[in-house]
């Protein structure tokens, strides 16, 4: 990356501190309009940076995150100096999105991306029965559960973690298939599927056990089936800095506790 020719966006969540950090950076750096911009510098937490990824989706634009928020999983450490030199070294990784594509009870389609993970969630006080199909051939006859998710590597550190799925390395070729609260069977924590599969979710008594689906934060309600496989067109760029990268967050991650 020419760093001589890298013009800047600076980008940040409603939260004062990244507020004010883009301010700051702006008038240190110059800022240009997104849609002019070589990198756009998102400040906040993963949600606000997720956000940035999805609105720039298909651009051909890097993303840089810095954190300005909680958690900051997907982030780099926030640090104002020599920030076209670090942009300039840092490690870029593509991200594909799901496509989820729905039918609802009511025969209506919906289509959506989702960077993070594809869940299926109960809308009332029974439990959601599910088939899971494989390209093509039933896995799991019938899932009884509170719901049932697709994730992503870059989405395996979100609610697949909450929900004791297993943590992927950005580069890994899977996708985590992680039940929500089983209840049959019992025993069944989830499976790891290629990224090339197409992963498909009927809902078993669907007029009984409403499930609605949602695509990071697209949701919908009443779906009957949910298919599920990664994006072939679609891509993102995010820009971890050298040394500080993805893997190396995931090692530390799986070893913490």
């Amino acid at each position: 990356m020419n760093k001589a020719r890298n013009t800047f966006a600076f980008t940040s969540s409603d939260a004062a501190d990244a507020e004010q950090a883009a301010t700051r950076l702006s008038a240190r750096y110059g800022h240009v309009p997104v849609d002019k911009a070589d990198v756009i510098v998102a400040l906040g937490g993963d949600g606000f940076l997720l956000q940035t990824l999805r609105e720039t989706m298909g651009t051909g634009k890097q993303v840089y995150g810095m954190n300005r928020g909680t958690i900051g999983f997907l982030m780099n450490e926030y640090h104002e100096d020599e920030l076209p030199e670090r942009i300039a070294a840092a490690a870029a990784e593509t991200i594909r999105p799901l496509e989820m594509d729905t039918i609802g009870a009511d025969g209506s389609t919906a289509h959506a991306l989702a960077i993070n993970e594809v869940s299926l969630f109960r809308q009332s006080y029974q439990a959601a029965k599910v088939r899971i199909t494989i390209d093509g051939n039933i896995r799991l006859e019938e899932l009884v559960c509170d719901g049932v998710m697709v994730a992503t590597p870059a989405g395996s550190t979100a609610y697949n973690l909450s929900a004791h799925g297993p943590i992927l390395p950005l580069d890994a070729p899977l996708l985590a298939l992680t039940p929500v609260s089983p209840f049959r069977p019992r025993r069944w924590r989830g499976a790891l599927v290629s990224k090339n599969s197409v992963v498909r979710f009927d809902l078993l008594e669907h007029s009984k056990r409403p499930v609605n689906a949602v695509a990071d934060h697209t949701e919908v309600k009443s779906v009957v089936t949910v298919t599920v496989r990664e994006s072939r067109d679609a891509t993102a760029t995010l820009l971890f800095d050298a040394g500080h990268s993805w893997n190396e967050r995931i090692l530390t991650e799986q070893f913490r506790y």
